[in-house]
């Protein structure tokens, strides 16, 4: 059965899980609906960047974050000087690192949900005087509402399956950046299978049922 440093790692997951899937709607929202409605030339260059994370090993992005957030990173200067202190191997640190790690997760989903409105809808909305805020929040936010669901989910998921990035920034600290991925690992090194079984299957079942939340319930996933 599970350990109460088990349930700590699970806990501390579905924490970060959480903030990360709020921050990255919020903060990838304006990113998407930019990247979706821009003609500007640096489009390509921002969807690059946002995308990177696709391919690029977990490995490297964490090491460079690690070099950025630390004593003489230009991160790790701005946070000292502003009396915050190191981010690695702490908590907001492993948010930052997710942020970015899951970064293409959420975003993409948004820009193909704002991409397949089409300019009809506020074309519309202009005629009948509707503002711009008032026409992304009455008429925008609505049809890409499946948008939205698969990005939370997408998200969410994802960052609960991370390893590389949160152990390359996050180390491996009981109730504070110990989470079911480093925990499992740690299972695995001690040769405890058992209880890595039983972490590793609740993952597989938090996925699976995600996913099929997702395909249940998304009507754009169910025409596909």
């Amino acid at each position: 059965m599970l350990s109460a440093d088990d349930w700590g790692a699970v806990w501390l997951t579905l924490k970060l899980a959480s903030t990360v899937t709020v921050l990255l709607l919020l903060l990838g929202t304006p990113v998407a609906w930019w990247l979706a409605r821009t003609h500007s030339r640096a489009r390509s260059v921002i969807g690059a960047i946002v995308a990177l994370p696709l391919v690029l090993p977990p490995s490297v992005l964490g090491f460079y974050l690690l070099v950025a957030m630390g004593p003489n990173g230009p991160l790790g200067q701005l946070t000292q000087w502003l009396g915050l202190g190191l981010l690695p191997f702490t908590f907001p640190g492993l948010v930052i690192g997710s942020l970015l790690y899951s970064m293409p997760f959420v975003i993409q989903p948004l820009q193909n949900a704002f991409e397949a409105i089409g300019p009809r809808p506020l074309e519309v909305a202009a005629t009948l005087r509707a503002s711009p805020l008032d026409t992304f929040f009455s008429v925008v936010l609505p049809l890409a509402r499946p948008g939205f669901i698969t990005a939370a989910t997408l998200g969410f998921a994802h960052t609960v399956g991370e390893f590389g990035v949160v152990m390359m920034i996050g180390g491996n600290i009981p109730q504070q950046t110990r989470v079911v991925s480093v925990q499992i690992y740690g299972h695995v090194e001690a040769i405890a299978y058992a209880q890595a079984h039983w972490l590793s299957g609740g993952m597989l079942v938090i996925s699976f049922i995600a996913l099929l939340l997702l395909y249940r319930f998304n009507p754009s996933r169910r025409a596909l």
